[in-house]
């Protein structure tokens, strides 16, 4: 399940963050049909994130899966780190919020003694007032699954390089700021 094999030759899966919400993430919360059903469910957390390839669906250097809405993100080797705050996703319709994502990076170790990697999570998930799967779970009869508290996950490896020419990497205000901290006289905010 890990590679692109339900897509026809051709087609890549490049979703902006506001398609993973509403189009994958949305329609899964709500037990609703989803095509092309391609993003695998996966419980990432025991897995370092070099692992993950063969087991989410890849695109290029990207990992997709779904995951559980989890507090402790440990692997065997190491732990993710949650870096700055929250970002909103807006809808591009009606300007309001229809998810929220979430920066991690992985640290090799345990907190005390731990090693920053170039590994990086975006954790998408529902606003949490806006998640209707709890009336939905209780309706089919199965009120122990709270759907609500999936997620998407998007794991890559931040690259310094410029060798491999894939420059579509499109980065978002908060990434430009954290990308930024050094020279916090050059921040610029897109208009």
């Amino acid at each position: 399940m890990g590679d692109n094999n339900n897509l026809p030759p051709g087609f890549r899966f490049c979703p902006t963050d506001e398609e993973l919400v509403v189009h994958f993430l949305r329609r899964k919360d709500d037990l609703l049909p989803y095509h092309p059903d391609i993003i695998p469910d996966l419980d990432v957390y025991p897995y370092n994130p070099w692992d993950l390839q063969g087991k989410a669906l890849s695109e290029g250097n990207k990992w997709y899966y779904y995951s559980r809405k989890m507090q402790n993100r440990v692997s065997d080797s190491g732990y993710w780190k949650q870096m700055g705050m929250d970002e909103p996703i807006m809808s591009s319709s009606c300007r309001k919020i229809v998810g929220i994502k979430k920066y991690y990076v992985f640290h090799i170790g345990d907190p005390s003694n731990d090693v920053w990697t170039s590994w990086i999570m975006h954790e998408y998930r529902l606003p949490d007032s806006g998640s209707s799967s709890k009336s939905t779970s209780r309706k089919r009869g199965n009120p122990k699954l709270d759907y609500s508290k999936r997620v998407i996950c998007k794991v890559f490896e931040q690259r310094n390089d410029d060798d491999d020419g894939d420059n579509d990497t499109e980065l978002s205000c908060l990434d430009e700021v954290f990308l930024s901290m050094d020279d916090l006289d050059e921040i610029s905010l897109p208009n």
